[in-house]
């Protein structure tokens, strides 16, 4: 028992001075001021910005909630523990703590994250690459892995559009997911991901190496930078579903491609082609400007040639389904056999990794 109590007593400080350094009543403060705008008479009348506002609100609540919470259960168990004074009890908290361990590891990767937009909803961009069906086909199974990680931590997802493929899959995807520290913990994952693994696609079961590359940018509100119109291509579509399925009877969806740098964002999850238009231009100018931020840029014109190609050679992670199961990090060697539970969301170990290596900035 008194491994237990050290432990806790431990993990009970690390929690307490987590939260000061995170500036929990700062979240608390931005709270209040959101609630203040909910409560205007006129707040309804632009639903989209209302909807935005809201949803930050709600999440920023389960976000400081769940660390009161942990804080809460920490002191409470620890509390049961010292009045304990029988040592059978020890297998009784064993599961209690092992759980308390679990949301305490989880949590305590938003302290390793001080970035300038670690905070920002993250914008991620999947696109298949070399490989054919199967890429086009991994590149879904990235899109649904991302979806069911973010779904499992309390993270807002909305695909904003998705481009499917002729025979299965999709060719590109792109998701906003918000929430603390989406950004944060979601650049870890931009990169080449190449899947190994029995072709379902063709008729012999053949092993195929397919690859998809996965972009995430911070979504940057008050990115207002100049692009110039002529640098711009600007195509509008019907949206559709998988297998052709007619989403909206308008050609709705816009492309807009930077031609200097080959920057492409396509929106379609909108009805209107303004709002597909005016969406489509604000994650444009976050992608400039996280390009220009990266490569130390003052001046948008002169980015050139960011695109990066998904094949060989490049990969971050490999996941290999045969002849045996592996996912492998190449950036901090770690590696699991659970491939089940990563491609079903469970990224937190490798986001960890990463960050216990390269702090992100």
């Amino acid at each position: 028992m008194k491994q237990f109590v050290t432990k806790l007593s431990n993990m009970l400080e690390a929690v307490t001075l987590a939260m000061q350094q995170l500036r929990l009543e700062e979240d608390e403060k931005t709270i209040a001021m959101l609630e203040t705008q909910m409560l205007e008479p006129d707040f309804w009348n632009d639903p989209d910005s209302a909807e935005v506002i809201s949803r930050q609100a709600a999440e920023l609540r389960r976000y400081i909630e769940t660390w009161k919470t942990l804080a809460d259960d920490l002191m409470l168990t620890l509390e049961l523990i010292e009045l304990e004074t029988d040592d059978t009890a020890e297998e009784q908290f064993s599961t209690s703590v092992s759980e308390l361990v679990k949301r305490y590891d989880e949590l305590m990767i938003a302290t390793k994250l001080n970035g300038e937009f670690d905070k920002n909803p993250a914008l991620v961009q999947i696109s298949a690459g070399v490989g054919g069906t199967d890429a086009q086909d991994w590149a879904e199974m990235l899109m649904t892995m991302y979806i069911k990680y973010a779904n499992s931590h309390d993270l807002s997802v909305e695909v904003l559009e998705t481009s499917y493929g002729e025979e299965a899959g999709i060719k590109s995807a792109t998701l906003r997911i918000s929430g603390p520290f989406a950004y944060g913990k979601l650049i870890t994952e931009k990169g080449v991901h190449r899947l190994v693994r029995l072709s379902p696609f063709n008729s012999d079961n053949l092993r195929q190496t397919s690859f998809a590359l996965v972009d995430v940018v911070p979504e940057i509100a008050d990115a207002q930078i100049h692009i110039d119109e002529k640098d711009l291509k600007i195509d509008t579509y019907r949206s559709s579903g998988n297998g052709g399925q007619s989403v909206n009877t308008t050609d709705s969806a816009v492309r807009i491609t930077h031609l200097p740098t080959g920057v492409t964002v396509a929106i379609q999850n909108e009805r209107s082609q303004l709002k597909n238009k005016q969406r489509a231009m604000s994650i444009l100018q976050s992608k400039l400007a996280e390009l220009a931020r990266i490569q130390k840029l003052d001046d948008i014109s002169k980015l050139r040639g960011t695109v990066k190609s998904a094949d060989w050679g490049a990969q971050i992670r490999s996941y290999v389904l045969h002849p045996y199961n592996k996912v492998k990090d190449h950036r901090t060697n770690f590696e699991t056999s659970d491939t089940a539970g990563v491609l079903g969301g469970k990224i937190e170990p490798f986001i960890e990794a990463y960050l216990d290596q390269n702090i992100v900035k």
